[in-house]
């Protein structure tokens, strides 16, 4: 806890924050300096709930990139993730400068302290210092940070009280009494003034959130970071408070002297106050250079903690291919991110001496600026926490509490400053010290410039780096059905939730069959790996399970077939374009789970078969208890080993037939209890089944998903016994005429006349050919649904092949002309033989 609250403390760099921004502040809002210190602390303390809340459902390292990506998608994302980035990168120049003037001082060199060529040298070199020292892993230990930083604020400590018992006991010219009003924010002169101080405010809070980024490494990470974001803001709170309103009784608001609205110590607060506040004697030389020193090392250990969130953004960035993959490398030996951290100095070198070659004043142009970006990626956050808990803030009045109502607040209050002053106050020609003639727009303020501009770079970029991400969800939403069709054995209903990481979108399907014999074929499979690949794969492999089951396959002889087109792709894939030559990818298709079930609504049994982890869950619709069948297992497809299996199940109308991948159950502490908190949702359950999907992802996956998680339910029907007619027929000829007459009894009850003499057609050919060449009972079932269906089967095992027949055949012409008089046909096969089935179209009921 206490390196956690010591790490936010150091980022925020309390010595070298109140030295940078207190002048800034002042020249800003005068006497209510104070009172504008502390309102910054609220929509901190607000935006720190959303961290804390938003850490403890997904402590990830990449903190608001990775948040805002999982809450709103890989655009808002990578825009939150290029927020920090820019105030990162935007405050390194600021420090560089603050650690060469303070360096300067320290040494005696006030002269090049004051020069604008030395101090950008300075901050060059010391860029490049940090750099290289982050670079080779080089740090102090935790023991010597902690003291250093301990040091830093009981000088700052010493400073505050000597100078507010001198404004009593001994008073400078410049001294003036702590007043009340001074904590009345409503003294401020106008909004303008107040947004800027508090924007200038929230510069001195940032830094508390590098907690956060080392959650990973943190005992109890989705706890400890949380805790000590809260104490160090209260710490800084303290701190920050004490020390402005001595520093202001001290010194006063003057314009000349050590009067901290001199426009010449705006940049260099302290080293004009120490000397002033601890006297010139050799203790008091001794604790001013002292000051200074702990200004100086401030500002280095905050340069030092600010590289930890954004290496590690820009790592999660990469990871996630958000910014090109290289960023993710690491040193060999000092395990490092070699283009992260070198592309970080080289952009604040680049930053610098752009801020060098046109702002007059590089420090408080560069303060205000990086404010925006905070604050920009602070609201992103907080709205993230919003829409990321949004399913459980109804759950009890906490969660509604501390996950939506002040997080959301101190999203608005940060947005409201960001864009009120991004496009209000910064923008005005007339604030600050630097403008700029923008064409189109005219005079600009230079801080709108730099802030604004640096955002907008990140929107010209976001397409290009997202592009993948949205292609690939683009591919696998076309590939999914668009909606799934209506069938006479079941009603269906589904979900897909693509995982929420910039490469998250996977291969995850689920299918609805139509298959012969008014029998469905149900379908959910997974395909490894994320991205275009494996949304390709997924469809490759769908199409495959269409092809295959509209060829009547048993469940476990389907995959098998799967199975070996999966080998037969992978081994074509291993070999490149010349001999001996392999291909650098890997199929995702080896390893696919795939869970594949037919139902047949006459007969009411379901025969299934998986390869893989899939799973289902059926829910009795007489008692509405939920089981989870012990499935026979199977191998992944394109994985070798045991041969696969089908079961049967037989199913009561009404059953409720739940079918899922593993992600469905990946926000739960175990695979058992995931799957008894899904049969709670589905026990006793009678809603539709749309609003059953929408109870299930919303109990099971209450957040955004790590990967794909697909849901597909089905509640079964059987037919009535009305709507089919069987006959079982000896293998006599004779039989045939009275087949024929019973077929045409039962077409004539259905009022299906129309089609008597083609159906007594088919039933006589085919039963002829029954007879004649297998031999054995035989079977006829007529069924009347969407069309006229009807089945022969038979104990033969060889299937009739269509064909032209010559003018000199005798035979070979029967099933020609039944597939001319039908919509369909096929054979598929069964346990005793096989079955030949047709389709007729029904007539219209207007008889057209």
């Amino acid at each position: 806890m206490f390196s956690s609250v010591a790490m936010g403390l150091a980022s925020a760099g309390p010595a070298y924050s109140l030295a940078a921004t207190l002048g800034i502040i002042v020249a800003g809002v005068g006497l209510q300096t104070p009172v504008v210190t502390m309102l910054a602390f609220i929509p901190m303390l607000l935006v720190a709930y959303a961290f804390r809340e938003l850490n403890a459902s997904n402590a990830d390292c990449g903190t608001t990139y990775t948040w805002v990506t999982r809450a709103f998608g890989p655009r808002t994302g990578w825009m939150g993730g290029w927020g920090l980035i820019v105030a990162n990168i935007i405050v390194m120049a600021n420090l560089a400068v603050i650690a060469a003037a303070y360096g300067f001082r320290l040494v005696g060199l006030d002269g090049l302290a004051e020069s604008r060529l030395w101090t950008t040298v300075a901050g060059l070199v010391w860029i490049v210092v940090l750099t290289v020292v982050c670079y080779v892993g080089i740090e102090f230990s935790a023991a010597v940070q902690r003291w250093l930083l301990c040091l830093e604020v009981l000088m700052l400590l010493v400073f505050a009280v000597v100078a507010l018992v001198r404004v009593y006991v001994d008073p400078p010219p410049t001294a003036i009494h702590v007043s009340a009003s001074w904590f009345n924010p409503f003294e401020v002169p106008s909004a303008k003034a107040l947004t800027s101080g508090i924007l200038a405010g929230v510069f001195i809070y940032w830094g508390w959130d590098t907690a956060f980024s080392v959650n990973e490494e943190t005992v109890d990470s989705t706890r400890i970071p949380g805790r000590a974001a809260f104490m160090s803001i209260v710490l800084l709170l303290v701190v920050y408070g004490f020390v402005s309103t001595s520093a202001q009784a001290f010194a006063g608001v003057g314009t000349s002297g050590i009067g901290l609205g001199n426009t010449q110590n705006s940049d260099d607060v302290f080293s004009g106050l120490g000397e002033a506040a601890f006297g010139s004697d050799d203790t008091g030389l001794l604790l001013s250079r002292l000051l200074v020193l702990m200004v100086l090392t401030s500002a280095l250990a905050s340069a030092e903690t600010t590289i930890l969130p954004l290496a590690r953004t820009v790592f999660s960035m990469a990871v996630h291919k958000a910014v090109p993959a290289r960023f993710a490398r690491l040193h060999r030996r000092y395990l490092t991110p070699t283009w992260g951290t070198v592309g970080m100095g080289a952009a604040s070198i680049a930053v610098l001496l752009l801020l060098t070659s046109f702002s007059r004043n590089v420090l408080a142009d560069s303060i205000d600026a990086v404010g925006l970006a905070i604050a920009f990626q602070y609201g992103l956050t907080g709205f993230a926490c919003v829409w990321y808990h949004r399913k459980v803030l109804t759950l009890s009045g906490r969660d509604l509490f501390v996950k939506g109502l002040l997080p959301g607040l101190g999203g608005l209050m940060m947005l409201l400053l960001f864009l009120y002053a991004g496009f209000v106050v910064y923008s005005d020609p007339d604030y600050g010290t630097t403008s700029l003639d923008l064409p189109l727009l005219g005079r600009t303020g230079g801080v709108a410039v730099l802030g604004l501009g640096a955002l907008l770079i990140g929107v010209v970029l976001m397409p290009v780096v997202t592009r993948g991400h949205g292609v690939a969800l683009k591919l696998q939403r076309s590939l999914l059905p668009h909606g799934l069709p209506p069938h006479t054995a079941v009603d269906s209903a589904s979900r897909y939730l693509p995982a929420d990481s910039g490469s998250g979108v996977g291969g995850d399907w689920y299918d609805v069959i139509p298959l012969s014999g008014t029998r469905v074929g149900l379908v959910v499979g997974d395909v490894l790996g994320h991205g275009m690949r494996a949304a390709a794969t997924m469809g490759r492999l769908r199409t495959g399970v269409r092809v295959l089951a509209r060829l009547d396959l048993a469940p476990d002889e389907l995959l098998s077939r799967l199975a070996d087109l999966v080998e037969q792709t992978a081994h074509e894939g291993r070999t490149g374009t010349g001999p001996g030559r392999r291909s650098p990818h890997t199929d995702e298709a080896r390893g696919v789970s795939c869970l594949y079930a037919v139902y047949d609504p006459v007969s009411g049994k379901c025969s299934l078969a998986r390869a893989g982890d899939p799973a289902l869950a059926v829910a009795a619709p007489s008692t509405g208890a939920v089981e989870c069948p012990q499935l026979p297992p199977g191998p992944p497809l394109g994985i070798g080993g045991l041969p696969y299996q089908s079961m049967e199940l037989e199913l009561a109308p009404g059953s409720l037939v739940a079918l899922f991948t593993d992600g469905l159950l990946q926000a739960a502490d175990s695979r058992d209890a995931g799957l008894a908190q899904l049969c709670r949702v589905l026990a006793g359950a009678r809603a539709p089944l749309e609003v059953l999907c929408d109870r299930a992802v919303t109990t099971l996956l209450p957040g955004p998903v790590d990967v794909d998680a697909t849901l597909l339910v089905v509640r079964t029907r059987r037919l009535d016994r009305n709507q089919y007619a069987e006959w079982a027929l000896l293998p006599d000829p004779a039989a045939v005429a009275t087949i024929r007459t019973a077929v045409s009894k039962q077409l004539g009850d259905w009022g299906l006349e129309d089609l008597q003499f083609t159906t007594e057609l088919i039933v006589s050919e085919l039963v002829t050919n029954a007879i004649r060449y297998v031999g054995g009972p035989v079977q006829v079932r007529l069924i009347r649904d969407r069309s006229l269906i009807c089945e022969i089967s038979d104990t033969g095992h060889t299937s009739p092949n269509l064909r032209h027949a010559a003018s000199d055949d005798e035979g070979g012409r029967g099933l020609f002309i039944i597939a001319q008089m039908t919509h369909h046909w096929g054979t598929r096969y069964t346990p005793t033989g096989k079955t030949i089935w047709t389709e007729q179209d029904l007539p219209h009921p207007d008889g057209g």
